[in-house]
């Protein structure tokens, strides 16, 4: 038997740290964040407060033909902060401007379960950003590019895995199916 168990395992340590969700105004997540460091910083609260984080994932969205990476809050109007909960250290954080308060019972902060945060941390990692999809099955589009360009169609089926939709478009007097890619379609206006 091996006797290095916690060696492959440092989390294991227990020194107090736990992890909290502070409430912020939406929109100002990245604010109270960059506020926080700033306070843990002049105060000095580097042994109690240890980590910020704002959770986001990577998006791909489609605007006016163009494909771009951008980053989603999934959680909006909240924080997550890991830190030993002491009265300092809730002191510094409640005090930070945009933070109207932590999660929790009545007035005492609740500790995030440590599966929960593996699996935000987890999400926040993951290597391909997603596809925000702006259409629907049933929705009316026009192609935009390749040999179907100028042809109108009606969504059948979205894959947002491999950023392609299926479009049922008409010619010579049949519907037939169109595999295309998100940028080869634009929604037309109803």
């Amino acid at each position: 038997m091996s006797e290095d168990i916690t060696e492959t395992q440092p989390e294991l340590v227990d020194d107090g740290r736990q992890w909290y969700v502070i409430h912020t105004y939406s929109g100002y997540e990245n604010k109270v964040k960059q506020n926080l460091m700033h306070r843990i910083d002049t105060m000095e609260m580097h042994d109690q407060i240890f980590r910020v984080i704002v959770p986001t994932e990577e998006e791909i969205e489609i605007k006016n033909g163009q494909r771009r990476t951008v980053q989603k809050k999934v959680f909006p109007g909240y924080v997550l902060v890991q830190m030993r909960m002491t009265d300092d250290s809730w002191y510094v954080v409640r005090n930070t401007p945009g933070v109207t308060s932590f999660v929790g019972h009545g007035n005492r902060p609740a500790p995030l379960d440590e599966n929960e945060v593996k699996t935000i941390l987890k999400q926040m990692e993951a290597e391909t950003p997603k596809v925000r999809v702006s259409y629907q099955v049933g929705q009316s589009v026009k192609i935009i590019d390749g040999p179907f360009t100028d042809f109108e169609g009606v969504v059948n089926a979205i894959d947002s895995e491999r950023g392609r939709v299926r479009v049922l478009v008409s010619f010579f007097g049949r519907e037939a199916p169109v595999e295309l890619d998100f940028l080869q379609v634009t929604r037309l206006v109803d």
